[in-house]
């Protein structure tokens, strides 16, 4: 039995496929295939249920790739505590949520090159969603999410609260009176991301509570794209209070601090289990994150 065939085993697994195991292990399909027989005739036992597409494990194989996730994490323990004093370096999978990452991911990427030259940062952004399921199947090695404080996080993904991020509302500059409510300002229509965005979420759930629609004027990605649609008078927006007042845009807008709405996220960093050695790199990606948003530098993962 060999560790390299395990490997293979978890990764086809996790997967359900075995091209994409052969592209994470950087093997052809055939050797990933004869890595997988070959644990199986160790065992002596099918783990795999070949009539099926995707590929799924039979009932023992099921209990077998628990195990083997647990053999590896041990094996990666021991590699760790050898190499624990080693400078970061090598690929790292990092991401943020999408509505952050035209003001995160650049200062990120600067702060990992200058502290950390041997790391690869491969950074990417996505709803929190989506970026928890990839750090559960270990697609990242650690993500940056916007989620209630209340968020559970599944077994096997480790979370850590780095700080609450207040959002407001924002609109033009405007010489009349400002809303104080939110049915005062729900008619001008709002400047949205597309759905799967948490500040979309918590806007159309605070609207259905009052018996208000949501008044969709235009979907677009991007802080800077959404603030000159705003400023241009084309409706409202909802988005971190910090981006807005560092943004460069900032005189020709308003912050509405509403009296019924002033929804507040958690900032969170979530990982798998990973090397010792990746843990001042995830840290200082953190606090990049929590820095653009006036968030206290506290941040140590422990992991």
């Amino acid at each position: 039995m060999k560790i390299e065939d395990l490997t293979a085993f978890v990764a086809v697994i996790r997967l359900q496929s075995t091209r994409l195991a052969a592209d994470e292990l950087g093997l052809t399909q055939p050797a990933i295939t004869r890595r997988v027989q070959n644990f199986e005739e160790s065992l002596g036992i099918a783990l795999l249920n070949r009539q099926t597409k995707p590929l799924k494990p039979t009932l023992m194989g099921n209990r077998v790739y628990q195990q083997c996730r647990h053999i590896l994490r041990e094996v990666d323990a021991l590699t760790d505590l050898v190499a624990a004093d080693s400078p970061p370096s090598g690929l790292l999978r990092l991401a943020v949520p999408q509505s952050l990452s035209e003001s995160s991911l650049l200062p990120a990427l600067k702060k990992l090159s200058s502290q950390f030259p041997e790391i690869q940062p491969r950074l990417s952004s996505g709803w929190g969603e989506e970026l928890l399921l990839r750090v559960q199947s270990q697609e990242l090695e650690a993500a940056v999410v916007l989620f209630p404080l209340s968020k559970q996080f599944p077994d096997g993904v480790e979370n850590q609260p780095l700080g609450a991020v207040d959002l407001v509302v924002v609109g033009p500059k405007d010489p009349q009176a400002l809303p104080q409510r939110l049915e005062d300002c729900y008619q001008r229509g709002w400047i949205l991301n597309p759905q799967g965005c948490g500040f979309r979420a918590a806007l159309q759930r605070a609207l259905t509570e009052q018996g208000l629609p949501l008044l969709i004027n235009l979907e677009a990605f991007g802080t800077t794209l959404q603030l000159s649609l705003i400023a241009e008078g084309r409706g409202l927006g909802l988005m971190p209070r910090a981006l807005v007042e560092h943004h460069a845009l900032r005189h020709q807008l308003e912050l509405y601090d509403l009296r019924d709405f002033a929804p507040r996220s958690q900032l969170w960093l979530i990982y798998p289990n990973v090397p010792a050695s990746q843990i001042p790199a995830i840290d200082a990606f953190a606090s990049a994150i929590a820095e653009g948003l006036d968030l206290p530098m506290h941040i140590s993962s422990g992991i």
